[in-house]
């Protein structure tokens, strides 16, 4: 970022990192295809740094449910911790690959547009049809899925470390597939976000510490209020939204963006 660009570059990405991360649309590829297509850029750390902002839209908006949930498990009631047991199942596999293949991750394939824009599309297609496609609803009371389901969805979360694809997306499509209800699926992915991205928050800024100097720290403090302050009131909203319109309106917004990107890049060669 040019230093005359001041802080309108950081609060843009964290504006869009805030409308974007607990949407089935990708933050990470919305974030890198704004670098890309309009010079909006930021070290690869400011991307993951200010999903701490993201983290504490969920803490807030989920204070009670976390504060009630941490009471019965010291109490020792089972159902808080089977649920705590089920969310870090399905966080498992992310971590652990996300660990081998973090420099492949955000060397390779975070600078291929064509691949964020391409999996934008294929995924906003999947969404499309398991949105509409019938079935059976078993689960819908995050705080009894079962364990075999929360390790599916967990699997699939790992399709999310390709950018474009979308940590919530694939969790979401996972859990419908697999018997979940909408609202279900789109709840369980807040929670599961919170290991997840607080595991990449600390280890991105521990990989990362040598290169955070002052004027970087200043850019992701903006970012991070944005993203904060976004995240919260589409969280706050997102469940009564998905309830009422399913996922489709968020498939055509993938395929949208997907499609336009593909085009551009298409016709700028």
């Amino acid at each position: 970022m040019n230093a005359d660009q001041g802080l309108f570059v950081p609060l843009v990405l964290g504006v869009l990192e805030g409308l974007t991360e607990f949407l089935p649309v990708s933050s990470t590829g919305h974030l890198l295809l704004a670098g890309h297509f309009f010079g909006l850029t930021q070290p690869a750390t400011f991307i993951v740094l200010i999903q701490l902002g993201a983290i504490l839209a969920i803490v807030t908006i989920y204070f009670a449910k976390l504060a009630q949930l941490i009471g019965d498990a010291l109490r020792g009631k089972a159902y808080a911790w089977q649920f705590a047991g089920s969310v870090l199942l399905a966080c498992i596999p992310a971590i652990i690959a996300g660990v081998l293949l973090r420099d492949f991750i955000q060397g390779a394939l975070w600078e291929s547009p064509m691949t964020i824009c391409v999996s934008l599309v294929v995924g906003g297609i999947v969404l499309l049809l398991v949105d509409r496609m019938p079935k059976r609803e078993t689960y819908d009371d995050i705080y009894h899925f079962p364990w075999h389901l929360a390790l599916i969805i967990g699997l699939f979360q790992m399709l999310s470390l390709i950018p474009g694809v979308s940590r919530s997306g694939s969790t979401v499509v996972g859990a419908m597939l697999f018997g979940a209800s909408k609202r279900s699926a789109a709840e369980f992915t807040f929670f599961v976000a919170l290991p997840i991205m607080v595991g990449a928050f600390g280890y991105d800024l521990y990989k990362s510490r040598d290169l955070i100097d002052t004027s970087i720290a200043l850019n992701v403090a903006v970012g991070f209020a944005a993203a904060f302050v976004v995240g919260a009131i589409v969280v706050r909203y997102l469940l009564a939204f998905v309830s009422n319109y399913g996922f489709a309106p968020f498939a055509w917004w993938r395929i949208l963006v997907g499609g336009a990107g593909i085009v551009a890049l298409l016709t700028m060669h």
